[in-house]
């Protein structure tokens, strides 16, 4: 008798999308990615928080849009037709984050991806969940549930 090995091949890799934020790769687990859509101008709300940009209309649903930039504590995205909202989907919530760009859909090994290093002086590091390197270039894979805290989508 021989034994299926594909279950474990497809639970030993990941998909992520990968963005561009400025110079910088990141990327999230598609799974969590529900659509892609361009550049859509957000309602400011008042009193949210800095990093997020205000809400917009999907399909009758009120959707905040998050500065992923300002999250993590770069330059605000311009805000243009050059730029994407990623719509996605974590524990129940969803929202859109705002990018410079989408890169590329990547299949990547869970052996590949390393651990964020702990560096407390550093607080965008804890946004991200691991680092993996594809074709010479550093990809930080983002912790959605820190990205995205509870009181962040409520305030929307």
């Amino acid at each position: 008798m021989t034994e299926d090995t594909t279950p474990k091949t497809e639970a030993a890799e990941v998909e992520l999308l990968s963005f561009r934020l400025g110079d910088e790769e990141y990327s999230v687990d598609i799974m969590s990615v529900r659509e892609i859509r361009g550049w859509t101008r957000a309602t400011p709300l008042p009193h949210a928080p800095a990093f997020v940009r205000g809400v917009i209309n999907l399909r009758g649903t009120v959707l905040p849009v998050v500065d992923l930039s300002i999250r993590l504590g770069m330059e605000p995205v311009a805000g243009d037709a050059r730029n994407v909202i990623i719509v996605v989907q974590v524990g129940g919530q969803t929202a859109g984050l705002l990018v410079d760009a989408v890169s590329d859909i990547l299949a990547l090994p869970r052996s590949e991806m390393q651990s964020s290093p702990d560096l407390n002086a550093d607080i965008s590091q804890r946004y991200i969940s691991a680092l993996t390197i594809v074709e010479g270039r550093m990809i930080r894979i983002l912790d959605l549930t820190s990205v995205l805290p509870q009181e962040a989508i409520e305030a929307a």
